[in-house]
């Protein structure tokens, strides 16, 4: 491996620089166009062909949070932007330290979260099959990134530099809102720059509005019809439609249930609240007796449709703004649309509905998913979700990762409220309520938020304590300490009947101890104690760990039992 190109690189020598003044570079151009685009805020990590990016920072009016795992920063920006709606900055190095963002892209792109990351690139003598041996170098880095991001662009001169992040700013922006990625080649990012100070471009989203005869026929079919039902998924909490939606249903008197993702966008203790109990068999029975269900921002994905068992037998309206998740998975009159605009289109076309039996339906229902759950005793697992809600301020936002609890709470758990509820079912990737949680702290600083996590994910973001201690962040991070994998044990013991010890139990930490070593308050808690540990960590400003050792169980799926 060869660092000849090492020397030419390098930046002007401190004292040089000083008495020259600070020299602008194509690095200033990079934090100016985001300035001048409304950023506030970047998150990430450095490393070496990214650095003239970090030394502008300094000078700069954009605050940086630094994670310490480039997978964390990913979901930290993540859940910045799906508190704020902005796209949130992600400032990474070129080849490992760029792959080990990927899953947390992966996530962005499947939650439909705007994420603007940047990266650095081996020197532009390298690309195109030139110069080998780069230190990080990747051969065609930005073909790791096409297919799990909205869209890729590789920056080759300082020219280049303010329309390629203002273009991928407006992609990460227009619906459906997503992740993208802009790579920029070390020498571009550290030479000097003659060009004149970035101010402010223009990068206004495209609107994504609904075609009026599409949406004409829609209303005709919700008006004229029997037994309307509505699924609400996480196009409507991002498109901030959930009280476009409320309207909607109350004049249709259409019962709605929320997907996973769309937790909170219709209140849960409405009289045509279904909740959301998609992996109940009676739940999929009722909407597949509707004459006309109307989706609304979801693909109805494997999780949204009870595991591809769903199959409407009426007439299905689509609404969705990914074009490829359109009609994807069922024929349907589909609408390529922002739910936001489609649902006021929709608000202005229906005719109001009588439907006094509707309420008693969904009562109905409800008492059914509520027989079933209790017939299995499951009181622990109903009895520490009711004392999270409890502790856990209304406006507050709760992240979860993948483990019991949140199979749990994505079924159970009243968010109260729209986009305050977020999990990584979109991709199921372990590890991201802790650092998806201390991005939201960073958004908005007045609200205590928590994070829910097993052992086993906790353990892919402890390095992350130090971040919270660091920016002293309002996070509590809830740790349900099983012993392993707790999950995956069911799943192998229903599948196979037995479990793989060596990959389902793991060796664990102490988590209160470690949490103090990072300088961090952190408590032991038990079942009945719970509700009052997680309200006084909640309530305590900085950031907090509450560790539960508890064995959880899943409710037994439904989704096999057509009976």
């Amino acid at each position: 491996m060869t660092h000849d190109h090492d020397q030419v690189l390098r930046p002007t020598p401190a004292r040089t620089q000083a008495a020259l003044g600070p020299a602008r570079t194509g690095a200033d151009l990079v934090v100016e166009t985001l300035a001048g685009l409304g950023a506030t805020t970047v998150f990430g990590l450095p490393g070496q062909h990214a650095l003239g990016m970090f030394d502008v920072l300094h000078r700069s009016s954009l605050r940086y949070v630094g994670l310490r795992v480039e997978n964390n920063a990913g979901f930290a920006a993540d859940a910045y932007g799906r508190i704020t709606g902005e796209a949130a900055p992600l400032l990474l190095s070129t080849g490992p330290g760029a792959l080990t963002s990927l899953a947390a892209l992966q996530e962005a792109a499947a939650a439909s979260a705007p994420v603007l990351a940047i990266s650095s690139q081996i020197p532009t003598a390298g690309l195109d099959g030139g110069r080998h041996g780069y230190l990080h170098e990747l051969p065609d880095q930005a073909a790791s990134f096409r297919r799990v991001v909205k869209s890729v662009r590789t920056v080759r001169a300082q020219s280049q530099i303010p329309s390629a992040i203002a273009e991928a700013w407006k992609s990460a922006l227009t619906a459906p809102h997503g992740p993208v990625w802009v790579e920029i080649p070390q020498d571009v990012l550290l030479a000097e720059t003659g060009l004149p100070v970035v101010t402010a471009p223009d990068a206004t989203p495209d609107d994504l509005l609904p075609r009026p005869e599409l949406t004409a026929l829609a209303a005709r079919l919700l008006s004229d019809a029997a037994r309307p039902a509505v699924i609400a998924g996480g196009g409507v909490v991002r498109s901030d439609a959930s009280g476009k939606l409320r309207q909607l249903a109350e004049k249709l008197n259409a019962p709605v249930v929320t997907t996973f993702g769309g937790k909170g966008a219709f209140p849960w203790e409405h009289p045509l609240s279904l909740q959301s109990w998609l992996e109940d068999r009676h739940t999929t029975d009722f909407l597949e007796d509707a004459d006309v269900l109307l989706v609304v921002g979801s693909g109805l994905g494997e999780l949204s449709s009870n595991y591809h068992t769903f199959k409407p037998r009426g007439r299905l309206v689509q609404i969705e703004a990914d074009l490829g998740k359109l009609e994807s998975n069922h024929p349907a009159l589909g609408i390529h649309a922002d739910a936001r605009p489609a649902l006021q289109a929709l608000l202005e076309a229906v005719e109001p509905r009588q439907d006094d039996r509707a309420p008693e339906r969904v009562r109905d229902l409800l008492s059914k998913v509520s027989a079933r759950i209790a017939s299995q005793e499951l009181t622990l697992e109903q009895d520490l979700l009711a004392s999270i809600r409890r502790a856990l301020p209304s406006a507050s936002p709760s992240f979860w990762d993948m483990t019991i609890l949140a199979y749990w709470a994505w079924s159970a758990f009243d968010a109260q409220g729209p986009n305050t509820m977020h999990s990584a079912q979109g991709a199921g990737g372990l590890g991201y309520a802790f650092p998806a949680a201390l991005g939201a702290a960073v958004a908005d600083p007045a609200r205590p938020v928590l994070a829910v996590s097993g052992d086993g994910g906790a353990l892919y973001s402890i390095a992350e304590l130090a971040t919270a201690r660091q920016h002293d962040l309002n996070v509590t991070w809830l740790i349900v300490d099983d012993g392993g994998y707790g999950i995956l044990r069911e799943y192998m013991t229903d599948a196979f009947g037995r479990t793989m010890a060596a990959a389902t139990e793991l060796t664990g930490p102490d988590y209160v101890a470690l949490a103090r070593s990072f300088g961090v308050p952190g408590v032991r808690t038990t079942p009945e104690s719970l509700e009052a540990d997680l309200t006084r960590a909640l309530s305590t400003p900085g950031p907090s760990v509450v560790v539960l050792p508890a064995v959880l169980r899943m409710f037994a799926p439904t989704h096999l039992d057509r009976g």
